[in-house]
């Protein structure tokens, strides 16, 4: 479980084949100076589990699943990317619960600097859409935000605003993001309980009729 607080921005040091997935081997000296084996570690938002580590880099298998609904499967060696350590029990909640299982990907269509702040427009999936609201909770690579702004239920494509402060466009990957840049989407595990509920309540009522 994590808090979508990035703790550093890592980088992919190198990038191996195993089996159907990759080995990665992520430089990020604070996590995995204390880092130990088994232990789940967010790799902008996707939960690794470390398998070795060393003084400055950890290495973790992602598997063919998360590399086709995530956006690590555009990374290379030297691709920065966002790091959580998984929150400690009793820890504060900075952010909102995050899981670090990826929903899927969207695409940054819009980028609008500030003198200080940095508004990114992204594209959403159609099945992710209605989980996705005005002033709730999404992770954006592993990011813990408040949407600010969203489109129409009516709109023929789906996409959402974060409004970024300074703190997370130097502590996080976003603040070097261009438009066509695909970043990992996870919306608020609450939500997606309730459409899992709604969905079985309407099977219910169909069915009852």
């Amino acid at each position: 479980m994590f808090t979508g607080i990035i703790e550093e921005i890592g980088e992919i040091a190198a990038i191996a084949p195993a089996g159907d997935g990759w080995r990665l081997t992520v430089r990020a000296p604070k996590a995995a100076l204390d880092a130990v084996h088994g232990e789940s570690i967010a790799v902008s938002g996707v939960c690794l589990t470390v398998v070795g580590s060393t003084v400055d880099a950890f290495d973790a298998d992602v598997m063919k699943q998360t590399l086709d609904v995530s956006a690590l499967a555009t990374a290379s060696v030297g691709t920065a990317v966002n790091i959580e350590k998984a929150m400690p029990v009793g820890a504060r909640l900075g952010g909102h619960i995050v899981q670090g299982h990826v929903d899927g990907t969207g695409e940054v269509i819009d980028v609008r600097p500030g003198a200080e702040w940095s508004v990114l427009r992204v594209s959403l999936p159609a099945d992710l859409a209605p989980l996705v609201v005005d002033k709730g909770s999404i992770a954006v690579d592993g990011t813990s935000l408040t949407v600010s702004a969203v489109s129409d239920a009516a709109a023929e494509s789906a996409w959402f605003e974060i409004s970024l402060i300074p703190e997370t466009l130097v502590a996080t990957t976003l603040g070097s993001r261009t438009i066509g840049d695909r970043v990992n989407l996870e919306t608020d595990i609450l939500a997606r309980h309730v459409e899992r509920l709604l969905a079985f309540r309407a099977v219910s009522e169909g069915g009852s009729r």
